[in-house]
Order: structure tokens, then sequence, then C-alpha cells
């Protein structure tokens, strides 16, 4: 009994030599690896792990934290041996992504979304290890240290805010749900983190859901500012959110950065360009099914249609500046131009309660990502030299209220405060 013991250990021991071999030999062109990489892609990890103008994934971005109390620095996640992570095993791996801590560091600050990460699934961590260690190029670059006064820059506390907030567990699929639905949410809650952005958030800076069953589940995915931008509803609202889109024009906007009468603006144009538009369709039509899937926060109504709008006096003085400085564009009636501008009647940006999105492109302009499925980029002009407070107000004002638009109107004090706001940026 005791040589067969031994006889099946040794048979292990050897199994394992094998396969660390194996993986010590691993090439960018394995399939784990492949894997791993297109994972990445999903996870959009280059966006915070490359500052600009930087090597990929060797860190250095800066993040401001809330109420500037200082700023952190994304750390070097190549394989290099020394400034990065190359001699880290696949548990100390496991541990930073999914739970927050970093042998490096101890508990990370939730600017890593490791509660999206969690839900991560075992072997689809184990294809994303394989990718930054043999698919990465190692970067010999030093990491920066936080720029947070002592006692602030203590981390012990984060290990309380992760006891009560953080979540630890993997994705266990909905037996009620297809495998199509299950994918998407898998996606989206996890490896997509669509929540860290999308989601508002608490007094202790916490997403108040992290999926869209359990406690305040109705607000997962409802809508947020984020780094100065609002970060759109995503659930079923006619006005304001999916409610009028089909799947297929989720699935459009996610692959290319635009439909035929809408476009994304601000810091979603990089996660579409890093990350959305290369995903394969099968991926894109789940997590379009996932998200139609999710009710809207506010009962709907029935579906406005273009009409004569009454309006109140600031908004009726935005008339005349709309067709002055946006019709020629978007058009007389706010249907845009279609594949070339967007509309803006029954636009969601348009309609959101808050008004941050259509004030920033009013002031400061954009243009629309470029993407493989959408080469060709359109600029909307910077008119905040030529206006002034109270006519982006008006013009703003106008908009949200006119062809089927419902939404508050914008106040001078509003515009100045977001304009002060970016320029410092």
């Amino acid at each position: 009994m005791r040589s067969s013991l031994l006889t099946l250990a040794a048979g292990c021991a050897l199994g394992l030599q094998a396969h660390l071999a194996l993986a010590a030999q691993a090439t960018p062109n394995d399939p784990e690896v492949l894997h791993g990489a297109y994972l990445a892609r999903a996870g959009d990890c280059i966006a915070c792990h490359t500052a600009p103008k930087g090597q990929p994934f060797a860190g250095g971005l800066p993040m401001n934290l809330p109420m500037g109390i200082g700023k952190v620095y994304s750390p070097n996640i190549t394989p290099d041996k020394t400034d990065g992570i190359g001699n880290w095993t696949f548990e100390q791996f496991d541990e930073a992504v999914r739970h927050g801590k970093s042998p490096r560091l101890g508990y990370l600050y939730p600017a890593m979304p490791y509660p999206s990460y969690a839900r991560i699934q075992p072997e689809d961590m184990r294809a994303l290890y394989a990718y930054f260690m043999h698919g990465v190029k190692p970067v010999a670059q030093a990491n920066k240290p936080e720029d947070i006064p002592w006692p602030l820059n203590m981390r012990w506390p984060l290990a309380i805010w992760d006891w009560m907030f953080a979540r630890s567990t993997v994705y266990q699929p909905d037996p009620k749900q297809t495998a199509q639905w299950n994918r998407g949410a898998y996606l989206v809650e996890g490896l997509g983190h669509c929540g860290a952005c999308h989601t508002p958030r608490g007094p202790f800076l916490q997403e108040k859901a992290l999926e869209p069953g359990g406690p305040d589940g109705s607000l997962y995915l409802s809508g947020a500012r984020i780094d100065n931008w609002y970060a759109a509803n995503l659930r079923g609202d006619l006005q304001d959110g999916l409610g009028r889109w089909t799947p297929a024009q989720v699935v459009q906007l996610l692959k290319t950065g635009r439909t035929s009468d809408f476009t994304i603006v601000g810091s979603m144009t990089d996660v579409v360009h890093d990350s959305t538009q290369h995903l394969d369709d099968n991926d894109l039509q789940a997590i379009a099914v996932f998200l139609k899937s999710l009710p809207p926060v506010r009962p709907n109504s029935a579906i406005n249609q273009p009409q004569t709008p009454v309006m109140t006096a600031v908004a009726r003085a935005g008339a005349p500046l709309y067709a002055a400085h946006c019709a020629m564009c978007h058009q007389a009636q706010g249907q845009g131009i279609p594949n070339v501008f967007p509309a803006l009647a029954l636009n969601p940006t348009v309609n959101t309660p808050d008004p941050l999105n259509t004030i920033r492109m009013m002031l400061h302009g954009g243009h629309t990502v470029v993407t493989k499925g959408n080469p060709t980029p359109m600029a909307m002009p910077d008119l905040g030299a030529t206006l002034n407070d109270q006519q982006v107000a008006e013009i703003a004002s106008y908009v949200r209220s006119s062809w089927g638009n419902d939404a508050p109107n914008v106040g001078t004090s509003e515009v100045a405060k977001i304009r002060k706001i970016v320029a410092q940026q």
C-alpha cells in the first residue's frame, strides 16, 4: 500500500513538474496565452496600466483620489522581474486581481476594480496569468509611489473597506437564464467591470450594487458621474437608457462606437477603441442580451414622439442660437444625418437628468472613436470660446426640451462650474 502511495505521489509530482515546465516554455502563440490576451482585452487592462505615450502595461497612469487627497499611479504589470510581476506566482496574481491584495503593495485601492474581477472563473484567471507572463513584453520601469500625505496613505483601513463592500465569489450561472444571458452577465459583471463606471457610488465610494440581484440591485448600471463625465444609464429606461434600443444596436455601438443616429462620447471612446471593438460577435450579442434584460430604474411612460415643446423662457432663448451654431449638422428638428451626425431628438445622452455630457460636448467638442468599423472620425467643434455660459445654458435647455426630449433645463451656474472643472484637468 505504501509503495502504491509513493508511486502515486511521484506520478503527481512529475505531472506538476511537466505542467510547470510547459508553462515556463509557453510562447505568445500558445492557445492559453492567446485566450488570455482576449480576456485582457475584455477587461481593458491596458487602459489603466499604460500611461500616455508609455509602454503597454508598464503602469504610471495617474489616478486622482476623491476629495483632493492625492493621486495613485497604476503599477507595472509587465513580466519584468524587478519592476513588474515577473516573479509572481499564479496565487499571488489571483490574489491581486480578484481580491485586491498585492505582494508588493499590500491592500490595493479600489481604483483597481477587484470587486468586479472577483467574478472571473479560475480557468480564465490562469489564461490571464499565462498571457501576462508570456505574451506581454517586459518593461523595466520603476513604479511611482502614491502621492498621498500621511496618515491618509496608510492601507490597513482598506481591509475594513474590503470586508464591508468587496466580494470574493466567482460568477455562478443562473439556471433560470439562457447560456447566452449568463455569458453576457459574466462579462458585464466581471471582466468588463461595467459597474465601476455606470453604477452610482455610496458615501464610502463603494458601488451601490455589484449585480442586478440583491439589495439596491435596481441601481446597478443606472448611470453615474466619473472622471467629470456622466457614464450612461444602461438599463431599460426609455428616455435616458437602452429602452428604445435593439440588441443589434447595442452590438453595433460596442463594435464601432456609433449607430446610425448615436455616437459614443467621453471616456467611453477609449473603452470601445481598446476593448469592446475587439470582442467577438457572440460575446457582444451576449452582452446586449444581458443589458436589454435589465428593467428600467423608473417606470416607463409612453414613448415620446417629436412634437412642438412647451418651453421655459431660457429654452426659447436657445432656439435662435441652436439654429446658428448647431442646426447645420444636427438639423433643424434634431434628427441629425444618419451615419454622419448623431440625432439629438430622443437621444439618451441628451435626456439624462445630469446635463454634464451635453455641456462638455458644447464647451470642448470632441470626435467619434476610430474603430475598424468606423475608420473615419467625425468631429464636434469647440464652442466654448465662441459662446458664453448663458448662451450654452440656453442652447442646452432648448435641446433638452425639444423634439420629444424631456430633461431639466440647464442653469448658467452649472455651465460655469463645468467649464472651470474641465479647464483644471
